[in-house]
């Protein structure tokens, strides 16, 4: 009988196999993993390596025409790179995921450390070892004293350094340097102030672009019709915008004269006109690369520059289809750019124009071809192909008005089969072959690209930068150390011991276990 009670009272055996884990012990190793120091520099690592391609490749909410022309001579990556999501790598959800993770992870780092430092900055200074001798800097010398005499001593000296002090029989201890660990948890709170910031301004704010003409009488006015590219936050809202409009009255470009950047853009700023809201008094700011305009919460940038030509296209019937200046974009430092023009009420057939523009043309006799020698606009002309046919533009698809689409129409050719192309320098008329009209380059004129975004966190990133400064400063010049003073009876006088430790390895303790011993014996010397 008592044997069966005994059987029946015994806990059941686990049968579960080596290694395995409920539910509960699974959720705290995943917890614990996470949260490991290791993970968060992992994910810290990962995040900077997912941040180069939202670098090297050309992103959707930052320049919209770069990545359609990039997606068009890039025909088989483009798909591969859209389910990746390489063309809005900061919006992906796999960039999220690690963001996000690396978040958990601080927090779970911080936290604990956090409660761990607390406990250890009320807690006493350890005990003075039992052979002070023992560590590797150390000092003894006898006097005549009393212990107690020196002990005190021993604690105003060290008092005066900024040590913490506990005195435990007949010894002193005494310890320095928290801060450091403070450093520590300073630099890794900041890591997720930054986050935070980011994210509120990635959630919260927008980023667009607009190309202005420089002295536009329309300007600007800031609202979401007027942007030619728009990328918002996931909770942004259009009444969060600030009411703020600008014209471009002048541009300056400082050109290099001389060296082997001759003819490039050294500097340049727009002269602007702007009101903060409807109605209020006109204010000018001269507008430059990293001198933004900032009104209330948002910031305008001058991040780009080029050339419009003015040209004019009349049909067969003499009647005008196009005229205006024309946005050409630059193609490389010396300003050479491509356009387009489209006329698709020509009669008796719609006109597509196609070309380049050269500030100061040259001509290659080894490539057969016309390059931009300069940037400034000493010798301008503008060159272009001419297509005929259906323009696609009645479709009600969207366009760009910098591509030309060519599914549907005809180049020109000479008889000989050669393109047809057109060269115009300002003030020249070209007439078409087939009466079909005429091509005018009528003057030049300036267009800016310009940046207007909205980072609501951008205070709170920065506030984290300097964080981050002060932690790691903090980290790497505060040393923490300890220092235990005994002073014993020995024979007929007293044996005082002193002993210093450095914890973070590296400092000098020698010195400071003399500057303790001096200070304590100078003491005794002017009290004497």
């Amino acid at each position: 009988m008592s044997t069966r009670t005994s059987l029946s009272t015994r806990p059941p055996e686990d049968d579960r196999r080596p290694g395995e884990l409920s539910v509960r012990e699974l959720l705290r190793w995943t917890w614990r993993q996470v949260t490991s120091m290791r993970t968060a520099l992992i994910l810290l690592l990962l995040l900077a390596l997912a941040a180069i391609p939202g670098s090297i490749i050309p992103q959707e909410g930052v320049d919209s025409l770069k990545t359609s022309n990039w997606q068009s001579d890039h025909p088989k990556l483009t798909p591969v790179y859209e389910r990746l999501g390489l063309f809005s790598v900061y919006d992906s959800p796999w960039f999220s995921a690690i963001y996000i993770l690396l978040m958990l992870s601080l927090v779970g780092c911080i936290v604990p450390r956090t409660f761990h430092y607390w406990r250890g900055l009320r807690a006493k200074p350890p005990a003075a070892p039992r052979n002070l001798t023992r560590l590797p800097e150390h000092a003894t010398y006898a006097t005549a004293e009393a212990p107690d005499v020196v002990l005190e001593r021993a604690r105003t000296a060290l008092r005066k350094r900024r040590y913490r002090l506990t005195v435990d029989g007949d010894a002193v201890s005494a310890e320095r340097g928290y801060l450091r660990e403070a450093g520590n948890l300073v630099f890794h709170l900041s890591v997720l102030v930054v986050l935070v910031g980011f994210a509120l301004g990635s959630m919260f704010g927008y980023k667009g672009g607009v190309i202005l003409l420089v002295g536009d009488q329309y300007g600007f006015s800031n609202n979401l019709t007027q942007y030619d590219d728009f990328d918002p936050g996931s909770l942004f809202h259009a009444s969060g915008m600030e009411p703020f409009s600008f014209t471009i009255d002048d541009f300056d470009v400082d050109w290099l004269t001389t060296g082997p950047r001759a003819g490039m853009a050294r500097g340049f700023e727009s002269h602007l006109s702007y009101q903060e809201t409807p109605g209020s008094p006109e204010k000018k700011y001269d507008l430059k690369v990293n001198h933004p305009l900032s009104i209330g919460n948002t910031d305008v940038f001058l991040i780009g520059h080029g050339y419009a030509p003015v040209i004019t296209v009349k049909d067969g019937n003499g009647d005008e289809v196009y005229s205006g200046p024309t946005v050409f974009l630059p193609v490389d430092q010396s300003f050479q750019s491509i356009g387009v023009v489209k006329a698709p009420d020509a009669e008796p057939t719609q006109i597509g124009l196609e070309g380049e523009f050269y500030p100061t043309v040259a001509f290659s006799k080894q490539t057969g071809s016309y390059y931009s020698l300069l940037g400034k606009p000493l010798d301008p002309m503008v060159s272009m192909l001419v297509y005929t046919g259906d323009l696609g533009m009645d479709t009600g698809a969207p366009q760009s008005v910098y591509a030309l689409d060519k599914a549907r129409t005809t180049m020109l050719t000479k008889k000989n089969g050669a393109p047809y192309r057109i060269d115009l320098r300002p003030g020249q008329t070209v007439s078409l072959p087939n009466g079909l009209g005429t091509v005018s380059f009528d003057g030049l004129q300036r267009w800016n690209k310009i940046q207007i975004s909205q980072t609501p966190g951008k205070w709170i990133a920065l506030a984290g930068v300097v964080l981050a400064l002060l932690g790691l400063l903090g980290s790497l010049f505060i040393r923490p150390r300890r220092v235990w003073v005994r002073a014993r009876r020995e024979g007929g006088g007293t044996l005082v011991e002193v002993a210093a430790l450095d914890r973070s390895g590296g400092g000098d303790m020698a010195a400071v276990v003399d500057e303790v011993v001096a200070a304590i014996q100078n003491r005794r010397e002017d009290e004497s």
